[in-house]
């Protein structure tokens, strides 16, 4: 926590010209001679869930569908779903996003969602869970459960 505030800090000083960001931002390249900060893409279906407004803003109020992954680090199923998952989510082409949600870190949505086991994974069109499951699945299952929610 400390350094994320350290690093709020120092980025409020440094100037920079930065990619628009999260879930409606469109896929744009930085400027020739910009500089960015950034662990990850400019243009990514996948995000972590950093808190309950957080979740709110990227996910209930998201007009794109959204599959929520309840996960945990110490989970070995989590570990098999969260990548397939992802790949899986990437090949939507921006058709839908999908949220990570660390049930360790972020017990209240856990609560909030009824996630009694993990990996839980729930799918979300203008705020209502329309479709869930719980435990692995494999390839053929997880694109029909996205199929599914983008109506494809």
């Amino acid at each position: 926590m400390a350094q994320r505030l350290v690093l709020q800090r120092l980025l409020s000083l440094t100037p920079r010209t930065l990619p628009p960001q999260g879930p409606l931002a469109p896929c744009a390249p930085l400027a020739p001679h910009s500089r960015a900060f950034g662990t990850s893409a400019g243009c990514r279906s996948t995000f972590n869930v950093q808190d309950g407004s957080d979740f709110q803003d990227r996910v209930v109020n998201n007009p794109k569908p959204v599959v929520v992954d309840f996960h945990a680090q110490w989970c070995g199923p989590c570990k098999i779903l969260g990548p397939r998952l992802e790949k899986m989510v990437a090949k939507q082409e921006g058709k839908v996003l999908m949220a990570k949600v660390d049930i360790d870190d972020h017990t209240d949505l856990a609560i909030e969602y009824e996630v009694s086991a993990v990996p839980t994974v729930l799918a979300m069109k203008n705020g209502d869970v329309v479709d869930k499951f719980v435990g692995i699945k494999d390839e053929d299952q997880l694109e029909a459960f996205l199929k599914k929610l983008i109506g494809a």
